[in-house]
């Protein structure tokens, strides 16, 4: 398997409470089983891009458990690219293979490069991009998160033309890209609404670097804390939705907006009959990480 955007349908969810509303889940993560979801489409052009100008290695940055980390390692192996990714935290160079996310990064053959959490704030400045040059040579670059003018173009794709009857779309937010392609594909009648995995609403001026509507909002009342930050309230919440939907969510991302679209929902945010498209992206190669984590604090596992 490649990948089968074909397989991205809208499925209902069945909401186990009495309400007007109807909610769909688009089912992005059906796409490939690591480069799903969000991840396919910001890797999509950025992919081509690197091919057509003869690049042979993608360089990146993420997270000890990125989604996106995993996701770049795929996609080099996948279509014949060396992958390095530069990887926020020193600590974490002795600790690859106590680390799901980084331990299948490697298998996917990505080189690794630790720096501080000082210097990878630092990373997008032209000193660090031209050490990177001189360590690794000619790379094509690809931002934290995969957030670029093309991931914004592949985006714009989730959404099709029956998707524009829909009263509302929501999606889960990280660093923006996902949620500006919808805006920017979206019929003006439409409210997109991006669900904060971080804490605090310093996303909206990322967004709107890339947003060409203003038919959206930033709903940050839902990230437990801050990003990859959960309870045991999300934990329940993703068990039984699972149970209920057999549709499996993360915790970082698609776990938080579905808790919070019923909790909205629950408290009559959206009006009678509303139609609300859901968009799942994927992600789910991160649960095992985090359940390492749970586990070692004796807490419920996601099933």
């Amino acid at each position: 398997m490649k990948f089968k955007p074909e397989l991205s349908v809208n499925q209902k969810i069945e909401l186990p409470f009495k309400s007007s509303v109807s909610l769909y889940l688009k089912r992005e993560d059906l796409i490939h089983p690591i480069i799903s979801g969000n991840k396919y489409r910001k890797l999509k052009y950025n992919i081509a891009f690197a091919e057509k100008h003869k690049y042979d290695t993608l360089l990146t940055f993420g997270g000890a458990f990125s989604n996106h980390i995993a996701a770049t390692a795929e996609a080099g192996r996948v279509f014949g690219f060396k992958t390095i990714g530069v990887i926020r935290g020193e600590e974490l160079r002795d600790k690859i293979l106590d680390n799901p996310t980084l331990r299948f990064a490697q298998d996917c053959g990505m080189t690794f490069k630790f720096i501080s959490r000082e210097h990878f704030r630092l990373k997008s400045t032209q000193s660090i991009i031209e050490k990177l040059n001189r360590e690794f040579g000619d790379f094509y670059q690809i931002p934290e998160g995969g957030t670029n003018d093309l991931a914004v173009k592949g985006c714009k794709e989730i959404l099709n033309q029956a998707d524009f009857d829909f009263n509302y779309i929501c999606s889960s937010v990280g660093t923006g890209g996902t949620l500006a392609g919808l805006i920017n594909v979206s019929k003006p009648e439409q409210q997109v609404l991006g669900f904060s995995a971080l804490k605090g609403d310093f996303l909206k001026e990322d967004i709107s670097k890339f947003a060409a509507q203003s038919n959206w909002k930033l709903v940050t009342d839902y990230h437990f804390g801050g990003y990859a930050k959960i309870n045991a309230d999300l934990v329940a919440f993703i068990n039984q939705f699972k149970a209920e939907q057999q549709i499996a969510l993360d915790p970082v991302y698609t776990g938080k907006l579905l808790f919070g679209i019923f909790d909205l929902i629950k408290n009559g945010y959206f009006e009678d009959n509303a139609k609300i498209l859901a968009i799942h992206t994927g992600g789910l190669q991160g649960v095992e990480g985090m359940n390492k984590r749970l586990k070692k604090k004796q807490q419920q596992l996601i099933l």
